[in-house]
Protein backbone atom coordinates (compact mmCIF):
# COMPACT_ATOMS: atom_id res chain seq x y z
CA UNK A 1 0.00 0.00 0.00
CA UNK A 2 1.34 3.31 -0.83
CA UNK A 3 0.69 5.83 2.77
CA UNK A 4 1.76 9.45 1.91
CA UNK A 5 1.22 12.70 3.50
CA UNK A 6 -0.81 15.36 2.56
CA UNK A 7 1.15 19.18 3.18
CA UNK A 8 -1.95 20.64 3.30
CA UNK A 9 -3.87 19.44 5.90
CA UNK A 10 -1.75 16.28 7.53
CA UNK A 11 -3.79 14.00 6.57
CA UNK A 12 -2.96 11.03 4.70
CA UNK A 13 -4.60 8.27 3.08
CA UNK A 14 -3.36 4.52 2.58
CA UNK A 15 -4.38 3.44 -0.98
CA UNK A 16 -3.87 -0.31 -1.99
CA UNK A 17 -1.76 -0.90 -5.21
CA UNK A 18 -4.46 -0.88 -7.69
CA UNK A 19 -6.16 2.44 -6.69
CA UNK A 20 -2.84 4.14 -6.75
CA UNK A 21 -1.77 2.35 -9.94
CA UNK A 22 -4.88 3.74 -11.25
CA UNK A 23 -4.81 7.40 -10.67
CA UNK A 24 -1.40 7.57 -11.21
CA UNK A 25 -1.95 6.09 -15.18
CA UNK A 26 -4.31 8.72 -15.58
CA UNK A 27 -2.00 11.05 -13.93
CA UNK A 28 0.73 10.56 -16.36
CA UNK A 29 -1.71 10.63 -19.61
CA UNK A 30 -2.82 13.98 -18.29
CA UNK A 31 0.53 15.18 -17.75
CA UNK A 32 0.91 13.75 -21.81
CA UNK A 33 -1.90 15.70 -22.75
CA UNK A 34 -0.64 18.94 -21.25
CA UNK A 35 2.96 18.63 -22.66
CA UNK A 36 1.12 18.05 -25.79
CA UNK A 37 -1.02 21.09 -25.61
CA UNK A 38 1.60 23.29 -24.95
CA UNK A 39 3.61 21.78 -28.34
CA UNK A 40 0.82 22.76 -29.94
CA UNK A 41 0.58 26.04 -28.88
CA UNK A 42 4.94 26.34 -29.60
CA UNK A 43 3.95 24.87 -32.80
CA UNK A 44 1.87 27.94 -33.48
CA UNK A 45 -1.31 25.04 -34.18
CA UNK A 46 -4.87 26.64 -35.02
CA UNK A 47 -6.55 27.70 -32.07
CA UNK A 48 -9.55 25.58 -32.10
CA UNK A 49 -7.43 22.38 -32.27
CA UNK A 50 -5.90 23.94 -28.80
CA UNK A 51 -9.70 24.18 -27.75
CA UNK A 52 -10.14 20.52 -28.40
CA UNK A 53 -7.13 19.12 -26.70
CA UNK A 54 -7.75 21.48 -23.56
CA UNK A 55 -11.73 19.90 -23.59
CA UNK A 56 -10.36 16.55 -23.89
CA UNK A 57 -7.38 17.53 -20.84
CA UNK A 58 -10.23 18.60 -18.82
CA UNK A 59 -12.83 15.63 -19.24
CA UNK A 60 -9.82 13.83 -18.17
CA UNK A 61 -9.20 15.68 -15.20
CA UNK A 62 -12.77 15.56 -14.36
CA UNK A 63 -12.77 11.54 -14.90
CA UNK A 64 -9.64 11.99 -12.25
CA UNK A 65 -12.13 13.91 -9.84
CA UNK A 66 -14.85 11.36 -10.40
CA UNK A 67 -12.75 8.11 -9.55
CA UNK A 68 -10.51 9.52 -6.77
CA UNK A 69 -14.20 11.03 -5.10
CA UNK A 70 -15.79 7.57 -5.79
CA UNK A 71 -12.60 6.11 -3.70
CA UNK A 72 -12.80 8.71 -1.38
CA UNK A 73 -16.46 7.87 -0.47
CA UNK A 74 -16.38 4.33 -0.60
CA UNK A 75 -13.40 4.49 2.00
CA UNK A 76 -12.67 7.32 4.12
CA UNK A 77 -15.95 8.79 4.44
CA UNK A 78 -17.73 5.20 5.33
CA UNK A 79 -14.90 4.29 7.39
CA UNK A 80 -15.25 7.82 8.93
CA UNK A 81 -19.59 7.74 9.69
CA UNK A 82 -19.14 4.37 11.05
CA UNK A 83 -16.56 5.54 14.02
CA UNK A 84 -19.02 8.48 14.50
CA UNK A 85 -17.35 11.30 12.68
CA UNK A 86 -20.32 12.92 10.96
CA UNK A 87 -18.35 16.23 10.35
CA UNK A 88 -17.17 14.17 7.17
CA UNK A 89 -20.19 15.04 5.70
CA UNK A 90 -19.74 18.57 5.50
CA UNK A 91 -16.16 18.47 4.62
CA UNK A 92 -17.29 16.11 1.63
CA UNK A 93 -20.35 18.53 0.90
CA UNK A 94 -17.53 21.51 0.78
CA UNK A 95 -15.32 19.44 -1.63
CA UNK A 96 -18.42 18.34 -4.53
CA UNK A 97 -19.26 22.29 -3.64
CA UNK A 98 -15.61 23.12 -4.49
CA UNK A 99 -15.62 21.01 -7.87
CA UNK A 100 -19.09 22.17 -9.19
CA UNK A 101 -17.80 25.68 -9.60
Amino acid sequence: MNENKCECSGRIKKRGDDEYKKLINRLNRIEGQVRGIRKMVENDAYCTDVLVQVAAANAALNAFCRELLSNHIHTCVVEDIKNGKEETVDELVQVIQRLMK
